[in-house]
């Protein structure tokens, strides 16, 4: 029963971290939140992280 219980928590913090990866905690940070805290506030980071924008070209 444990096992299933990590497996399903790991799989929840690699599926966040997927969806965060262009965020700006990025994939890794958001996976070890939600590895480290929980699925659940890992969900709530992805919501309230920005995404990152694509950097603006300067023009000469």
């Amino acid at each position: 029963m444990a096992h299933t219980i990590i497996t399903i928590d790991l799989l929840l913090s690699l599926i966040l971290g997927y969806f965060g990866r262009h965020q700006t905690m990025g994939f890794w940070g958001l996976f070890f939140a939600s590895v480290l805290l929980t699925p659940i506030i890992g969900f709530i980071l992805l919501l309230v992280t920005r995404r990152n924008e694509a950097p603006k070209s300067i023009s000469p």
